[in-house]
């Protein structure tokens, strides 16, 4: 997101579909850091314009999620977010287009049931 200027939108909304339980059940797998934006209410805007589900989860932190990704949003040294939840392993590369499109560079990394890193995207 190059410029991360908030535009007069929506944050919050409990419209998208809750996480499905095969994937709940994994625990967090997936964690990764959003590059130059500080803004997490704009972030958080463009999941919901995607289609997710988003809350409020601390003084400025979100999170957003559909039935195959679940994710937290927070303020990672007023710099970048991080970026930390549960995806079902094969819809990482669904989770880097969409940020892709939002226009972020972003790390991800994927592990597995034991936290052993077995995949790493980034931009």
């Amino acid at each position: 997101m190059r410029d991360c200027q908030h535009t007069a939108g929506v944050d919050l909304s409990e419209e998208g579909e809750a996480l499905s339980s095969e994937w709940a059940e994994l625990g967090n797998n997936v964690c990764g850091i959003l590059h130059g934006c500080r803004n997490l209410s704009l972030v958080a805007e463009h999941f919901v314009r995607a289609g997710w589900r988003s809350r409020s989860s601390s003084w400025d932190g979100y999170e957003v999620g559909t039935d195959w990704c679940e994710v937290e949003l927070d303020s990672l040294d007023g710099v970048d977010v991080l970026l930390n939840g549960v995806i079902a392993p094969h819809r990482l590369d669904n989770l880097a287009d969409l940020l892709h499109r939002f226009g972020l560079t972003y790390t991800l990394e994927l592990n597995d049931e034991h936290g052993t890193l077995i995949r790493e995207l980034h931009t």
